[in-house]
């Protein structure tokens, strides 16, 4: 039995790639659990990942759709953003949904916290289900040139089902909302 509070990498030194105000790319000299020498490259995010699943009384959602430059294609994605570290993550969340899309959701649900791609990187991060929702002005960052839908809550299902939504966030918030509407827990 492995005992799951051990952590059987050694550290042997430790340098700075690269630091931005996002992110940071540290490269290690290690030990690895086979006792061999190598390297591991480390992305650390200076900010949580945030995402929201608005629904509303109909069982619709909203999609947010925007270029993404580092897939270097058009994505369509759950209104998300990033919360920087010591910042409620609920507050960001309440942010964003508003910034993309407008709305003012009057009930807050977790649905799950997560890590993104834990083998290269430490990025965390939370999903929301919002609901009891209300349309107000959406007030898009500068960075954003963002296009927004509503759509029924099964047709964004079917989009992460056939592939057409592949942003990690939105297909673990869809999948999470579909089983807990098949649970009747929503």
């Amino acid at each position: 039995m492995i005992d799951e509070n051990h952590n059987p990498w050694q550290t042997l030194s430790a340098k700075e790639i690269y630091d931005n105000p996002w992110i940071n790319v540290t490269e290690y000299e290690v030990i690895n659990p086979s006792g061999g020498n190598g390297i591991y490259g480390k992305v650390h995010f200076k900010n949580l990942g945030i995402g929201i699943l608005p629904l509303d009384d109909e069982l619709h959602t909203w999609l947010v759709g925007q270029y993404r430059y580092t897939l270097n294609k058009y994505s369509w994605e759950i209104p998300e953003g990033g919360c920087p570290l010591g910042t409620d993550p609920l507050e960001t969340a309440k942010r964003e949904l508003l910034e993309e899309t407008g709305l003012i959701a009057a009930e807050w649900k977790e649905l799950m916290p997560f890590h993104l791609s834990n083998s290269v990187c430490d990025e965390a991060g939370y999903i929301y289900l919002a609901r009891g929702l209300q349309q107000g002005e959406a007030e898009p960052e500068e960075t954003e040139q963002l296009q927004v839908k509503r759509l029924p809550f099964e047709e964004a299902y079917k989009m992460v089902i056939s592939g057409q939504i592949t942003d990690s966030l939105s297909v673990a918030a869809i999948l999470r909302v579909k089983l807990l509407l098949l649970e009747n827990k929503v």
